[in-house]
């Protein structure tokens, strides 16, 4: 099975500052992948290389089996792009935007317009300015910009930024939906909650892709160790008891609680002997399933 996406050590550097080091991965047909990491970690530049707006330092990518340095124009054709900031006319309704785009792939058949309008839920919204448009129905009309052309392959940037949390539920959806149909998805993300949608997750911090796999199996292998949560006050000095523990690799807040990440031979009396000269209250320790963010978090500091 051909990948749809493929790099090997693609490395971008602007001066001395290196924004994407030597990142290898695949993605397959039909899948999708995620991108996790915070803002500045290198995601929106390996994107951009790939859709070839931006040359690499260093390494090779082919998308869709085509070169991004040599095939630039082949790899546009063919795939969709989402970008952060979406790229629509704010005096132009959402009909006259998508129609505008659709022209710029020589897609201009109506009841393919009207399909991918009603597609992306904004049928009765198409003679509405952009600029009268709230932000889920400006993201919702960029996907089917994104999409209108059939495209093989999506390149979705942080698609969910600053909407609401039941508009991203909704969003990845339309995702799923998509990807039905044989699209494959890049969606790039911070919010750690949303990778967990993702078959796989790529994270990615200063440049560098750290880990790469199913959410589960990064929860699995990746973490060194095991997750607690810890309900014991005072907090402050609780988390300095909990840093004093020899195989403690991370301790910090989490709202009324501590969330600590210890070695896997750690017992839960070993944390509760701990605190037993701080903490006034009565003691609570649960073992937890571990997060993405407590495996990103432990990544990171590995670094």
């Amino acid at each position: 099975m051909q990948p749809v996406i493929e790099t090997h050590n693609l490395t971008k550097r602007f001066g001395t500052f290196t924004a994407v080091d030597k990142v290898s991965f695949r993605a397959n047909p039909g899948e999708v992948l995620g991108y996790l990491g915070p803002n500045g970690a290198g995601k929106t530049t390996t994107i951009h290389m790939l859709l070839g707006m931006i040359l690499p330092s260093a390494g090779e990518a082919q998308v869709l089996g085509y070169d991004i340095v040599k095939e630039p124009e082949a790899i546009r054709e063919r795939v969709g792009y989402m970008s952060q900031k979406f790229a629509l006319y704010e005096e132009l309704t959402a009909w006259e935007n998508l129609r505008f785009y659709a022209g710029v792939y020589g897609v201009r058949e109506h009841a393919h317009l009207q399909n991918t309008i009603s597609r992306v839920g904004l049928t009765g919204l198409e003679k509405t300015p952009v600029a009268d448009l709230p932000l889920g129905w400006k993201q919702r009309l960029a996907l089917a910009i994104a999409i209108v052309h059939r495209p093989q392959l999506l390149f979705l940037d942080e698609p969910t930024s600053g909407v609401d949390p039941t508009a991203r539920r909704d969003f990845w959806d339309l995702i799923y939906e998509i990807v039905a149909d044989g699209v494959t998805a890049l969606v790039t993300t911070h919010y750690m909650d949303e990778a967990e949608y993702c078959g796989r997750v790529g994270i990615m911090s200063r440049g560098r892709l750290l880990a790469l796999d199913a959410p589960s199996a990064l929860k699995r292998e990746a973490l060194p160790g095991l997750a607690w949560d810890v309900f014991a006050e005072p907090l402050l000095p609780s988390l300095n008891a909990l840093e004093g523990l020899p195989d403690m690799q991370r301790v910090g807040l989490a709202g009324d609680h501590l969330r600590a990440i210890t070695g896997r031979e750690t017992r839960k009396a070993d944390l509760k002997r701990a605190l037993k000269d701080v903490a006034t209250k009565s003691v609570r320790v649960n073992r937890v399933e571990p997060t993405l963010e407590d495996v990103f978090l432990a990544l990171a500091d590995a670094r």
